[in-house]
């Protein structure tokens, strides 16, 4: 699942999931829209570049793996 150096991070705002799996791009990056994370970096399925969650449960899930509750800190708004 990983060939080198991992950066992880939390996402947060309005359709966050959605809007993150856009600049993403497909799974496939055969398939992925030219100017995704997947369509410039990914050399394969397998070997795609760049994980998402791809629902917010799923989101949640994956968040509470990587980070303990104190760990996060939601961005004030003004």
């Amino acid at each position: 699942m990983v060939s080198g150096p991992s950066f992880i991070q939390v996402l947060e705002g309005d359709d966050a999931v959605q809007k993150n799996r856009n600049i993403m791009g497909n799974t496939d990056p055969k398939k992925a829209d030219i100017g995704t994370i997947r369509a410039d970096f990914a050399d394969s399925i397998d070997a795609n570049a760049v994980h998402g969650s791809d629902s917010i449960d799923n989101a949640v899930k994956e968040i509470s793996f990587f980070f303990s509750e104190t760990e996060i800190y939601a961005q004030e708004h003004k």
